[in-house]
């Protein structure tokens, strides 16, 4: 069989397992906006003293998702990946329950327990877009990371629906019902993981058992730039998206322009995957990520021009393009720095560096507004978007020299 009809084949399995786990992101992703939409509020709801501490419960689940990585990738390295998705279903089945119970019972502290769940099942999903690479080609691996990252569009979708048709379904107890419901779509997730078809990694002759020490693989010139890119472009997204709400009202602005705002930005985060791996198919991996660095660049000078609403909406869909393109085309270039064996550690690792800075980046945003004013959120932007390109460079002409070798 030729190398190409090969390559058919295996693309074959992995076109399914792309399409189960694009469904499962739409599916699975609706819980972390979920409590992106409500987490405030209920803790609002249940907070009788110090409001302040409304927002606690999405930092929860931030910070879930950054704690729950590494132990992501030592589960399905040890048991594989299907075993670690369902098992990770059937958590946030546990932690929507857990939520709902919390309101019920109105504690405040068991709600943002239930949050902090929520995130360190997601940071399980997070490797949806790492396991549908895992049987692909090389030439299909972009497109197959693209087909799940797309399913965020419909997640943009049914997470707020969800929300909208359950929040009054145990009347007058608000968002019950919408925890509930998202145990339930933890729930459809975990049908649709099942049916995943990924074996376990097969050991490359020639290489230590169980793979290279992480620290020698992480010393590679491509995973050192293609992290800092990872962590930049969301990182700058995290921190750029969290204070534009709050600056549009500070602004004059109503809620509804800043929800408006912020639904065009998810659908610029997730509709150009549609295409993405496409792009970098043709164009390149590096060239896809530097053009998302400059979209993000484009966001904070079109921030920088005025505060009139289509600033902010403008900024905000440059914001979500450039995460679109620098985030995806950095996932696709950290597939070239690993073996199968080595997969599991590796992407695990990139993801706790990623969300761990995500979670600053998060923690820190209101705080910058308040303190500095929304121009100064905006100026940061600046020298890290030079940084990840000044990279970037960096490792061209580093490959180059030794591809000339």
């Amino acid at each position: 069989m030729s190398v190409s009809a090969s390559a058919a084949v295996d693309d074959r399995l992995a076109r399914r397992n792309a399409l189960l786990l694009a469904m499962a992101q739409a599916v699975g992703a609706a819980s972390a906006s979920i409590v992106i939409i409500t987490g405030s509020l209920v803790g609002y709801m249940l907070l009788e003293e110090n409001k302040s501490l409304a927002t606690v419960p999405v930092s929860a689940m931030v910070l879930g998702t950054a704690l729950g990585t590494l132990p992501a990738g030592m589960i399905m390295r040890r048991f594989g990946r299907r075993p670690g998705f369902m098992a990770a279903c059937l958590m946030g089945c546990v932690a929507g329950l857990l939520a709902a119970f919390a309101i019920f019972i109105e504690d405040f502290l068991l709600f943002s327990l239930g949050a902090c769940l929520t995130g360190f099942a997601n940071a399980f999903a997070q490797q949806y877009r790492f396991a549908a690479a895992d049987t692909a080609s090389d030439a299909f691996k972009p497109k197959a990371i693209s087909w799940v990252m797309a399913g965020g569009v419909l997640a943009g979708i049914v997470g707020p629906q969800t929300v909208i048709w359950t929040k009054d379904a145990f009347d007058p107890i608000l968002f019950a019902g919408t925890y509930v419901a998202q145990s339930g779509l933890a729930l459809i997730s975990l049908v649709l993981v099942a049916f995943l078809k990924i074996p376990k990694p097969v050991h490359v002759k020639g290489t230590p058992r169980g793979g290279r020490p992480l620290g020698q693989i992480m010393a590679q010139p491509r995973f050192i730039v293609s992290a800092a890119c990872g962590v930049t472009s969301y990182a700058l997204m995290s921190l750029v998206m969290t204070a534009t709400p709050l600056a549009m009202i500070a602004c004059g602005l109503s809620e509804t322009d800043a929800a408006l705002g912020i639904q065009w930005h998810v659908l610029a985060m997730f509709g150009p995957s549609f295409f993405t791996g496409s792009l970098i198919a043709r164009f390149g991996k590096e060239r896809i990520v530097a053009i998302g660095l400059a979209m993000l660049a484009a966001c904070a000078i079109v921030a920088l021009m005025g505060i009139e609403l289509v600033h902010f909406w403008s900024a905000l869909i440059l914001l979500g393009l450039g995460w679109n393109f620098g985030f995806i085309g950095a996932t696709a270039m950290l597939t070239d720095t690993y073996q199968p064996e080595e997969r599991n550690m590796v992407q695990a690792t990139n993801d706790f560096l990623v969300f761990g800075f995500v979670a600053f980046a998060s923690f820190s945003s209101g705080q910058l507004l308040d303190v500095f004013g929304w121009s100064t959120v905006n100026w940061l932007v600046f020298p890290f978007v030079l940084l990840c390109l000044v990279l970037l460079g960096w490792l061209l002409t580093h490959e180059r020299r030794n591809n000339a070798v």
